[in-house]
């Protein structure tokens, strides 16, 4: 009889677009196991995600504001969550396999380091063989997670983790070797950028450090004036000029890709490098280095987190622990270590 993930299978292949990505047709596991018989590849992947400790860890890391105490700000799991909810839409509209698009939204930022791109640009600095937080992210799903025998993930989610990121440059290339290698982590690329261009302008007018009358007039005619009309004017704009063009290649219009490209420097320009939001990052550099330098030559805190093989570096074992960490662990450790405390004395 016929299993319950190979019916979903076959309904796959029936319903997705030729160039989707078919769950029975995935290039496998780094070590090969038994099917589910309920669950089809990605859906065990994006379950095993959901479930890992690294997630939970997402909901105490910065996004843009360190350590914020307000309870609507974004923190690292609610972007990846909302990069999900986007990267579906897309995905169901392009008919593209939504179970592989999920998997790889909620595992892209597993590796991200306390304190977002401040925390990321410090370990680069300090760790001799650089450090990228997509590249993280894979080795937190392929060795990190359940003390080194990490998640087991398939071919087609590695992939979309670990070439998720495009940092500044351009958000549809026309090379496309700098993309993940299928349509579905395309699409979580693109997602991403969708969900913090408009989340993080949605928590800095929020935290005042900007205005909406700031904003360009000219985007704000183009996108909409509110956060759910500016996302629903660039999936929109994506997926209509996607299936204009034959729906295989990502595609917006001229207008909308350039828009979201200027409102991309107008966020660096007004937010990330913001007097108010950088002076906060400076100090929670401090805090990454000295914490780098003590876990260097003491092992009280973290020996005997994973099984290392013998000859791993120390350099890259300080490097795990640290980018592991939350916002708030790292600055209970530091108090911990470097800051006196009072005695009590009767």
């Amino acid at each position: 009889m016929i299993s319950i993930r190979e019916q979903i299978e076959e309904r796959e292949a029936a319903s997705l677009a030729p160039y989707a990505a078919l769950s029975r047709n995935s290039k496998g596991r780094l070590r090969p196991e038994e099917e589910c018989t309920i669950r089809v590849a990605f859906q065990r992947d994006r379950d095993r995600i959901i479930h890992c400790k690294a997630f939970r860890r997402l909901k105490h890391k910065t996004q843009v504001f360190l350590a914020p105490t307000g309870d609507h700000y974004r923190t690292r799991l609610t972007h990846v969550l909302e990069v999900s909810q986007i990267a579906r839409t897309i995905s169901v509209a392009l008919r593209l396999n939504g179970h592989l698009t999920e998997a790889i939204a909620l595992g892209h930022d597993l590796g991200h380091t306390p304190f977002g791109h401040a925390g990321e640009a410090v370990l680069n600095e300090l760790y001799p063989e650089g450090f990228h937080h997509y590249l993280q992210s894979l080795r937190v799903v392929d060795l990190l997670e359940k003390k080194g025998s990490g998640l087991n993930l398939t071919h087609e989610v590695r992939d979309g983790i670990a070439r998720h990121s495009k940092g500044r440059k351009e958000i549809l290339p026309e090379d496309l070797s700098e993309l993940p290698a299928t349509m579905e982590g395309r699409v979580v690329r693109v997602a991403d950028i969708i969900a913090y261009v408009n989340h993080d302008l949605d928590d800095a007018v929020r935290a005042g450090v900007l205005s909406e009358t700031q904003i360009p007039g000219h985007l704000r005619r183009l996108f909409g004036i509110d956060h759910s009309e500016r996302i629903g004017s660039m999936v929109r704009d994506l997926v209509i000029t996607t299936l204009a063009n034959g729906g295989e290649k990502l595609a917006m219009s001229p207008e909308v890709l350039a828009g979201i490209t200027e409102l991309r420097a107008f966020l660096y320009e007004h937010v990330y490098e913001n007097y108010q939001v950088h002076a906060d990052f400076i100090k929670a550099k401090k805090v990454m280095r000295e914490l780098f330098g003590y876990f260097m030559t003491h092992d009280d805190y973290w020996e005997g987190v994973i099984d290392y093989e013998a000859d791993t570096p120390r350099e890259r074992m300080v490097c795990d622990f640290i980018a592991g960490m939350t916002d708030r662990y790292a600055l209970e450790l530091y108090e911990q270590i470097f800051l006196p405390k009072p005695w009590s004395v009767k």
